[in-house]
């Protein structure tokens, strides 16, 4: 099966934690590029289905090709929901570079299609360029840093609407 890997239509950001076009995240050699196109796996998913659950072995780097998802996680007796991934998005990005095990559950909330580039073709391509670790770890790092800011916000805004009068500057 053969995957193509443009993102044409994206759109680039200034900001440097913004999220990185995927042909940008998976810049490599012809060679590299052709060993990940022909590994890709395509999955297809309708409402309901679990692409994966946490804690299971990740299986490799999913990129959302159509649909929606949701991200859903068990913490401490609680579940929580975790935000949304469309179109475009990496998923998983920690539990393929890091300690393999995946760190929430993702469900589908439509109809659509998601790729799985799996983990030892990956290996295999981080063996013959490295640079594209690299390039990933960079976008795991833009991934955190989303994630820090949305918190920030989102815990400021709390503090605003607790003390309307004394609102933070």
């Amino acid at each position: 099966m053969q995957a193509e890997w443009r993102t044409e239509g994206f759109s680039d950001r200034c900001d440097s934690a913004a999220a990185r076009p995927i042909a940008e995240l998976l810049a490599c050699p012809p060679a590299i590029g052709n060993l990940l196109n022909a590994a890709a796996e395509c999955i297809q998913f309708v409402v309901g289905d679990v692409i994966f659950h946490q804690n299971d072995l990740c299986q490799g780097l999913y990129v959302v090709v159509a649909g929606q998802l949701q991200r859903k996680a068990a913490r401490l007796d609680s579940r929580l929901t975790l935000g949304t991934v469309r179109a475009g998005e990496i998923v998983e990005l920690a539990a393929m570079l890091g300690d393999v095990r995946h760190t929430y559950t993702l469900v589908a909330q439509t109809n659509g299609t998601i790729m799985r580039l799996p983990k030892e073709s990956l290996r295999r391509a981080f063996h013959q360029y490295a640079p594209l670790r690299m390039q990933l770890l960079e976008e795991l790092a833009r991934e955190v840093s989303r994630a820090y800011a949305l918190c920030c916000a989102t815990r400021l805004a709390g503090i605003r609407r607790r003390n309307p009068g004394n609102a933070v500057a």
